[in-house]
């Protein structure tokens, strides 16, 4: 398995973020709507792997569990060339950094991507929602499966951010989350191979996801996936589930999770990853050029 060292990766994030901030928007949304798709996938998953595993072997297995499987997401977009936001948070910064790129290219790509990874995430969610988390009888009642519990569970438990102080617990969840994120793209980026490259993502996004970070594309599936499934919850459902769904709505998806996380995302990208690394080895890298 081949390795880079550490300036090397940096100087490959950086021409890979001039590429990506070179892209025609029309590309920016497709490939934005696949990733968006992609980590849905991984989340939709990690909702039905994890269900019922609390209650068999406690809290901190489900979250195991939860993380171990949410990594698909993530290896697909690596492997196939679509465009995550939140790994964009360090990609198109660095090429800035290295004179790469304008920060106008930054933010250009930054807002069609986010709306292709909005797109993609909320389409697979209503895919997921109406598929295996409700059971649809011959007369076409709704019923709400496990899974679906499981899944509105979750979506009112990101919407439950009330608060100066749960708000700025959410913000610093999304700066540990995308941090992770970054450095498992990073380790991606460190082997040449296949496997090299998946073992190399799966570790640092299983940490950030069975730790209870915050990312704001598996949150644009998580909370309408839960918003989609909810309205055909049961009384007894609704009676399990308590009083936290009374928040979950369209409008506190954005105001209690994303709008704040997307934010914290940013930072932990752009600050702790792409800032951090660039002066870390910047001098390796001009000697380089």
């Amino acid at each position: 398995m081949v390795f880079h060292p550490p300036a090397v990766i940096i100087a490959k994030v950086g021409l890979a973020g001039k590429g990506k901030c070179g892209l025609p928007a029309w590309n920016m949304l497709l490939r934005g709507f696949m990733a968006g798709a992609y980590i849905a996938m991984g989340a939709a998953l990690a909702t039905v792997c994890s269900t019922g595993v609390a209650d068999a072997l406690g809290g901190g297995m489900a979250k195991l569990v939860l993380g171990a499987v949410f990594p698909v997401g993530l290896i697909i977009i690596v492997l196939t060339g679509a465009e995550l936001f939140t790994g964009d948070a360090m990609f198109a910064p660095m090429a800035a950094m290295i004179h790469k790129t304008s920060w106008a290219s930054v933010l250009n790509l930054w807002l069609w991507v986010y709306i292709g990874n909005l797109i993609g995430s909320i389409v697979f969610a209503y895919f997921v929602a109406y598929g295996p988390y409700l059971s649809w009888s011959a007369t076409g009642a709704a019923t709400v499966t496990s899974f679906g519990m499981t899944a509105v569970s979750i979506a009112a438990g990101k919407t439950s951010y009330v608060g100066l102080m749960a708000t700025w617990s959410c913000f610093l969840k999304a700066i540990c989350c995308n941090w992770l994120v970054n450095l498992a793209i990073l380790l991606g980026i460190c082997a040449d191979d296949a496997i090299g490259k998946i073992v190399g993502i799966w570790f640092p996004i299983m940490a950030f996801v069975a730790s209870g970070f915050e990312h704001c594309v598996a949150n644009m599936f998580f909370i309408p996936a839960g918003l989609f499934t909810a309205p055909f919850l049961s009384a007894d459902q609704l009676a399990v589930l308590g009083t936290k769904v009374a928040n979950l709505t369209w409008v506190t998806m954005w105001t209690q999770n994303i709008i704040v996380v997307t934010i914290g995302n940013i930072v932990g990208g752009m600050i702790f990853v792409g800032v951090l690394y660039y002066y870390s080895f910047r001098q390796e890298i001009i000697e380089n050029k």
